[in-house]
């Protein structure tokens, strides 16, 4: 692990409710899975900038890869069965996505062409900023693997710059939202 791994490790496992959805999902023994997006960049802004661990935290994202059926109706099978592990407020706030299927809905729902993926890592490569492009996974032997293609600089600076491999429509909103959050962000474009 490289030092911001090792740094961002320990922010994370002292983020309680990451900690309690990452255990939870880990029995569940979902095909790929991940916890990604504000989760895991989330936790650390906050330790950064002296905020909780769950300061603006609206949900966690659970991704998972499962080819072998990609209907809706396979992947709310799945929602239903983490929904069933958690107790509310938990239940209500991990978003379920099987990673296998999004490129059936994703450019109805915001206008983008979005080709199949291969595995849910490969989802991040296609988040809008770098900054938002990590996610986790706690292993059976309690390690917690971190997925981060562009790496961490931009979490630990607090920075916000586009995908170098995407123009994401609505990028500016996206930004803004998270200032609201966290003032203390610059945003590159």
């Amino acid at each position: 692990m490289n030092p911001l791994e090792v740094r961002m490790e320990a922010i994370l496992r002292n983020a309680p409710g990451l900690m309690h959805v990452l255990r939870t999902v880990r029995t569940l023994d979902l095909p790929d899975w991940l916890i990604f997006s504000g989760a895991v960049y989330g936790p650390v802004w906050n330790h950064l900038t002296g905020r909780p661990p769950e300061h603006g935290l609206s949900d966690y994202d659970l991704a998972y890869f499962d080819q072998s059926d990609i209907s809706y109706e396979a992947e709310d099978v799945v929602i239903r069965r983490v929904a069933a592990a958690f107790d509310s407020p938990l239940r209500e706030l991990v978003e379920v996505r099987n990673q296998a299927r999004v490129h059936l809905w994703f450019e109805d729902h915001f206008g983008e062409p979005y080709s199949p993926l291969a595995c849910s890592a490969q989802a991040l490569e296609r988040f809008a900023a770098p900054a938002f492009a990590v996610g986790v996974r706690l292993e059976p032997d309690d390690r917690l693997t971190i997925f981060a293609p562009y790496g961490l600089e931009d979490i630990f600076a607090l920075r916000i710059r586009a995908n170098p491999t995407r123009a994401a429509k609505g990028l500016p909103q996206i930004i803004a939202r998270a200032k609201a959050r966290w003032p203390e962000l610059t945003a590159e474009d």
